[in-house]
C-alpha cells in the first residue's frame, strides 16, 4: 500500500509521509483539522478516496460503510493519539480496531498470472479490514516508542519508520525546513551580536 499524501497550507502544497497506511486515513478528518480537514462527508467521498489509495478495484461505498469508515477512522486517531503521549489505549478502540482487523481484508496478488483468483471488485469492508490490520501493526509493541507528534509547531502525529528512529519532522520540505532557518538566522544574528 502506497503511504503519504499531499497537504495544502498557507505556505503551499507539501508531502507527509505519516509511515501508516492507517495513518493517512485518519488524516481523512479524525486527526488535526489545520492539516486535513475533513474529507468523507458523503459515501461518494469514501468512495473515492479508498479508489484513489488501493491498488485494486474497490465497490462504491454505501451510509453504512461511510458510518463504519468513520467510526474506524476516529478509533486510530485517539490510539494515534494516546501511543504519541505514550498513554494507555482506550479498550474500546483497541476492540474496534481488532474487530474490523478479524474480517476479510483485501488479498494480496501477484502480477502477471493469466487467471483472476478471487472477486475483481472487492467490498469497502475488505478494505476496512485492510486498514485495521495495518493499524494493529502501527500500534503494536514493534513501534512503541515511534509513533511521534513533530518537532514544528504543526502537530500532526506520525510513525517513525527511520532505521535510527531518529526522525523529528512532519516533512523536511515544510517543518524541518523552517526549523533549518529558525536556527541559521539565530546563529548569524549570534555571530553579528558578538561582533
Amino acid at each position: 500500500m502506497p503511504v503519504g499524501q499531499w497537504f495544502a497550507d498557507d505556505a503551499g502544497r507539501w508531502w507527509f509521509d505519516s509511515g501508516s497506511f492507517a495513518l493517512d486515513f485518519a488524516y481523512t478528518g479524525a486527526l488535526p483539522a489545520s492539516a486535513a480537514p475533513e474529507r468523507l462527508h458523503s459515501p461518494d467521498d469514501l468512495t473515492a478516496w479508498m479508489r484513489d489509495r488501493f491498488p485494486v478495484s474497490v465497490g462504491a461505498a454505501r451510509s453504512r460503510d461511510l458510518f463504519d469508515s468513520v467510526s474506524l477512522r476516529e478509533a486510530i486517531a485517539r490510539l494515534a493519539t494516546a501511543a504519541s503521549r505514550d498513554e494507555p489505549f482506550r479498550a474500546a478502540d483497541v476492540d474496534l480496531v481488532n474487530l474490523y482487523a478479524a474480517t476479510p481484508d483485501i488479498p494480496p496478488t501477484l502480477a502477471g498470472g493469466s487467471r483472476q483468483a478471487g472477486r475483481s471488485v472487492q467490498t469497502v469492508g475488505q478494505a476496512l479490514s485492510t486498514i485495521a490490520r495495518d493499524a494493529v501493526d502501527c500500534f503494536g509493541p514493534a513501534n512503541t516508542g515511534r509513533i511521534r507528534v513533530c518537532d514544528g509547531d504543526c502537530g500532526l502525529l506520525y510513525l517513525d519508520t527511520s532505521r535510527a528512529g531518529s526522525r523529528r519532522w512532519c516533512s523536511m520540505q515544510r517543518c524541518g525546513n523552517r526549523a533549518k532557518v529558525r536556527a541559521h538566522r539565530a546563529r548569524k544574528s549570534a555571530l553579528r551580536a558578538a561582533a
